[in-house]
């Protein structure tokens, strides 16, 4: 019987990656605190991991013409949100860096913690292998 890791390992994976993007994400807003204009993004992480546990159900969204709208995530900026200020800068840059900050360390810790499911769960396929 072959081993499917996508059925294994569930959306796990999906999330580590999703974690990664979104640290790419709030990574550059702090690089841009002080570019005027600038305005701050992030990813909605709650419609990504619905995707990815659609995708891992089968239960994704076909499309039946092609003139019906892409529904897919491919990685792209479509993806990308931008954030509502609570306090506006006079030169139009919307980071915050101390939220920013915060945000970039919470993501840090869910990523440990989506990393650790992971790794747990090839530590349990491994146990399986060698019929521990």
């Amino acid at each position: 019987m072959a081993i499917s890791f996508d059925q294994a390992l569930g959306v796990h994976e999906q999330a580590l990656q999703a974690r990664v993007k979104r640290a790419e994400v709030l990574a550059n807003n702090l690089a841009n605190a002080d570019t005027p204009g600038y305005k701050a993004r992030d990813v909605d992480f709650q419609a990504m991991m619905q995707q990815a546990h659609d995708k891992v159900s089968g239960l994704q969204i076909s499309r039946t013409d092609d003139a019906h709208m892409d529904t897919s995530a491919g990685g792209s900026d479509s993806e990308l949100l931008y954030r509502t200020p609570h306090q506006p800068s006079v030169d139009g840059n919307t980071v915050d860096a101390q939220q920013e900050q915060s945000r970039f360390m919470r993501n840090a810790m869910d990523y440990q913690a989506s990393f650790q499911f992971l790794s747990s769960k090839f530590s349990g396929l491994t146990k399986a292998l060698k019929g521990e």
